[in-house]
């Protein structure tokens, strides 16, 4: 993500369109448009619509990673942030070690010396903005721990809430000198989004703890230490094509010291190296110093995620640069080679058998069946020559080595400009299948740019849209810049994505994932808190063109010429060759209705009813919010039609999906 790009879209003017009273009236009357069923220009690619994922916004810890603990291990840079003492009748000390010699991965424990036999002393974690309980759900407790000598030392755990009432509780006991994982399960007793956790000792001694763990039971697919279950679903309803992972702007870093490194992200968790989130300090009006990366989110189960949506896993690894908008720092090129060998590695440890070295770590990780990884990001959003220098080393050797991985560059962090021109004339000339594009702009450019591909070079590498975002007017509320208007302004541009699927192969909006409390950037598709979640008016549009993609193009014209916003009217057409229908996305972005008349040409009707979904809004600056989620969101109907013409009207800057049944479809691809 551009932090300069994003500086401008904050404070930018918001201008919506303005509509005469002539055209209003222009536009009551009807046009007529055709679908060419039997004319098919283009595949769309299974991997079209996808989703990027980025650890911002605390969208892995304190969001897809249900961990409920802050600081789990004491290795964030202030380490006991998140945790503060309790004294119940007890006294004691709490003391930070470091053992770097001896567990380099992960050197902190809290030593705690206590004296309580009539009482308790211990810690609480505030969790991420809270800790999010469900009543009668149960949540599962861990920690590493440790007593000095054989004394009697008992824990107890608790969730409480704001005013120190118990909301659920356990005890346990056989701590032992020697390091040990202990566990204890208990559910709560009401529901509170902003619990507290204590950890208590009594009796009189001292007592070592790491890795401190609270994870609630019901996960998806109810994995132990897994994911969310609300915000996976959330996105295995988009039916993604696609799943990029682990970000963009945090797989550069600030510094290359900084940077996101795979290989400390798999394996057992608490061997896992812990690093800030480059997020912590990126914006000074966003400050988040409790913001880290514990990695329990790691390259494991970015896979394991994408295999559950049926998505091709899609990493982004670093190419030897860190972001240049902060230090610009690259490494020397005859010190590329670990760099590469990461890239080496990582196909090995998605796709290698398991008497390999990498492939034996999946596997003994619970994974011995390969990802099938296919597709590799070298860098993100970097630019001018060295990148290219550095690029064209990942390519020159992974071609050779892997020839079945396909490679995704990057044109920049801009739409256009010398940077930009220049990636591309040097990349057409490469060996890269992708170039990744990205687009944060106001809702007006992506109106006006829905005939962007219409006229780029088929001969050579493939678009990914892999950012995009239309960003607008904002209000109190986080969830506010994801309005209806910046959403229809992206379905229209969606339809001309979908339009050159020759062209462009995979797109995602971004980001992903967004806490109402955590925020660094927004607009955002989803929005959380610790017990909710909500789809935007964004989610809802990605969600229908991704849940009625097709299978291959079909031209939409009137009077022959494409339609691509003309009169406030953009549309796009697949046919599916699985379901025999027609599918057919119409957005209206003028104020008015607007009568339209479809005739699918060459397609022979197999029921007369179309399905139709439509989205709208009663204003255009309407949002969803985690207090009022169903602001914007689709409705269905059925409509009944004679001959092989669809007569709608279409509402006011609204969205609709127009499925119809046909007999079997012959698919005979006409090029263009």
């Amino acid at each position: 993500m551009n932090k300069t790009l994003f500086t401008f879209l904050a404070t930018a003017a918001f201008v919506p369109f303005c509509f005469t009273a002539g055209s209003a009236q222009a536009q009551q009357q009807v046009q007529n448009i055709a679908v060419q069923v039997s004319k098919p220009t283009a595949e769309v690619q299974p991997t079209m619509w996808g989703l990027f994922f980025e650890d911002i916004n605390f969208a892995a810890d304190g969001g897809l990673y249900a961990e409920l603990v802050k600081n789990r291990s004491f290795e964030f840079d202030k380490p006991l942030m998140g945790w503060k003492e309790v004294k119940q009748n007890g006294t004691g000390t709490v003391l930070v070690i470091n053992r770097t010699a001896a567990k380099e991965a992960n050197p902190r424990f809290a030593r705690l010396k206590v004296n309580a036999e009539n009482g308790a002393y211990g810690l609480v974690n505030e969790g991420f903005r809270g800790i999010g309980i469900e009543q009668g759900k149960q949540y599962n407790f861990s920690v590493l721990a440790r007593q000095q000598g054989d004394e009697n030392l008992k824990m107890k755990v608790a969730l409480v809430n704001r005013k120190g009432e118990k909301l659920g509780e356990a005890e346990l006991g056989g701590l032992t000198p020697e390091w040990k994982k202990h566990t204890v399960s208990f559910k709560a007793t009401a529901t509170e989004p902003k619990a507290g956790f204590q950890v208590l000792l009594q009796g009189k001694g001292t007592a070592d703890l790491d890795m401190v763990s609270l994870f609630p039971q019901d996960t998806w697919k109810n994995r132990p230490n897994g994911l969310r279950k609300d915000l996976v679903q959330l996105l295995a309803d988009m039916k993604p094509g696609f799943l990029r992972f682990p970000g963009g702007c945090i797989v550069e870093g600030k510094d290359l010291a900084n940077r996101y490194q795979w290989k400390k992200t798999v394996g057992d968790v608490e061997d896992r190296t812990l690093i800030m989130n480059r997020w912590n300090v990126e914006f000074s009006h966003r400050n988040a110093p409790d913001y880290f990366q514990s990695y329990g989110l790691g390259f494991y189960e970015y896979f394991q995620l994408a295999e559950d949506l049926g998505a091709e896993p899609l990493p982004i690894l670093n190419c030897g640069m860190a972001c240049q908008y902060n230090t610009g720092e690259v490494v020397a090129m005859e010190e590329l080679d670990p760099y590469l060998q990461d890239a080496l590695d990582l196909i090995e440890f998605a796709n290698g058998p398991v008497t390999s070295k990498w492939g034996k770590l999946r596997a003994d990780m619970g994974h011995p069946k390969p990802f099938d990884l296919k597709l590799l990001g070298i860098g993100n959003e970097q630019w001018d020559e060295q990148y290219m220098e550095r690029y064209r080393v990942f390519e020159d050797v992974l071609k050779k080595q892997h020839p079945e991985i396909k490679l995704i560059s990057t044109s920049g962090p801009s739409s256009d400009g010398p940077r930009f021109d220049y990636l591309w004339k040097e990349l057409k000339n490469s060996k890269a299948d992708y170039v990744d594009e990205h687009y944060y702009k106001s809702p007006e450019w992506f109106q006006q740019n829905a005939a962007r591909y219409d006229n780029y070079d088929r001969t050579g590498p493939k678009v990914f849209a892999g950012e995009y975002a239309a960003h607008g007017k904002d209000d109190k509320d986080s969830e506010s810049r994801n309005t209806w208007y910046s959403a229809l302004s992206e379905a229209a541009f969606m339809t001309g994505l979908e339009r050159n699927a020759d062209v462009v192969h995979m797109a995602s909006y971004a980001p992903l994932l967004a806490h109402v409390e955590a925020w660094q950037w927004r607009p955002d598709m989803i929005w959380f808190d610790n017990l909710r979640a909500v789809g935007t008016p964004n989610y809802h549009v990605q969600k229908l063109f991704g849940a009625n993609s097709g299978t291959h193009v079909v031209p939409v014209v009137s009077n022959g010429v494409a339609v691509t916003g003309q009169d406030s009217l953009y549309a796009s057409s697949t046919i599916d060759r699985n379901t025999n229908e027609v599918i057919m996305k119409l957005v209206n972005t003028s104020k008015s209705v607007k009568p339209v008349n479809v005739n699918l040409e060459g397609a022979t009707i197999q029921k007369r009813t179309a399905n139709l979904q439509v989205l709208k809004a009663a204003n255009p600056m309407d949002y969803n919010t985690l207090d009022k989620p169903q602001v914007v969101a689709p409705t269905a109907r059925k409509q009944n039609f004679s001959g092989n013409t669809v007569a709608l009207k279409l509402e006011p800057q609204s969205v609709t999906v127009v499925k119809v049944p046909c007999k079997k479809l012959n698919i005979q691809m006409v090029r263009q």
